[in-house]
């Protein structure tokens, strides 16, 4: 199987990576959202993505792989020392050289669209593709200032030119309550593809300034030089961070 309407054949391998320590939300990927856990529902809704060729769990923790198992998912054990999931990615990628393309999908999402996955699985049928991601157009001044949601630019190819928790561009004539009105501004939606060959490079690449000062993974690629392409989503996400994330949600 192929992607959704490409003109070249791609194996694609869709991750999930799923940690039991969270600092924020200890459990998560087990937590019940009305009689499903989310691990559970997260691998549904990927599942049914028409372009991925396989999905996979990849955890460090037997009980969430004895979930896996349990609800008939397949998930390989992974070491616990990893700093991010895409560095868990990487390690399946490696025993994995049939796969052209890995995504990586967020464990704490359980209600994306698969539609976004198609999207972002048809930025590679661009063959000059390494690395792409999704972001969405920002509409309130909540989010638009809101550190924890990272912010993107983007040229005329639709490349990522930086990301930053603090709103880009800064809009030098206007107040901020006018910033909105003055540009379009975008939000990234932390779900990633891959070439597997780019993903097992950018995972050998020690962490650079940029990463450290903005504490955002993909800014160490873009300093090194590895490209970025973007697709816009009109879908909205629903990340589950914390407990309170959890009351939120409306089935």
């Amino acid at each position: 199987m192929g992607a959704t309407g490409t003109s070249r054949s791609l194996r694609i391998l869709g991750i999930i990576p799923a940690r039991y320590a969270s600092t924020r939300f200890p459990g998560k990927p087990l937590v019940d959202i009305n009689g499903k856990t989310m691990i559970n529902r997260t691998y549904e809704q990927a599942l049914s993505c028409k372009s991925l060729t396989k999905v996979i769990v990849a955890t460090d923790d037997v009980r969430i792989a004895e979930e896996v198992q349990k609800f008939g998912g397949e998930f390989v054990m992974t070491s616990d020392q990893h700093q991010s999931g895409t560095d868990r990615c990487a390690e399946i990628a490696v025993s994995m050289p049939d796969f052209d393309v890995v995504i990586n999908i967020q464990g704490d999402e359980p209600f994306i669209d698969p539609e976004q996955i198609n999207l972002l699985a048809n930025c590679f049928i661009d063959p000059s593709v390494k690395i792409a991601t999704l972001i969405k157009e920002i509409h309130t001044e909540q989010e638009l200032f809101n550190v924890n949601i990272p912010k993107v630019v983007v040229n005329t190819n639709a490349d990522a030119l930086y990301f930053s928790r603090h709103p880009i561009p800064f809009i030098r004539n206007a107040e901020e309550k006018d910033w909105l009105n003055q540009h379009r501004y975008y939000k990234h939606i932390g779900i990633y593809g891959y070439l597997r060959e780019t993903l097992l490079n950018i995972t050998e690449i020690r962490p650079s300034s940029l990463e450290k000062a903005e504490s955002l993974e993909q800014l160490r690629w873009l300093e090194n030089g590895y490209a970025i392409r973007t697709a816009i989503t009109d879908l909205e996400t629903v990340a589950i961070d914390t407990p309170e994330d959890l009351k939120k949600i409306k089935l």
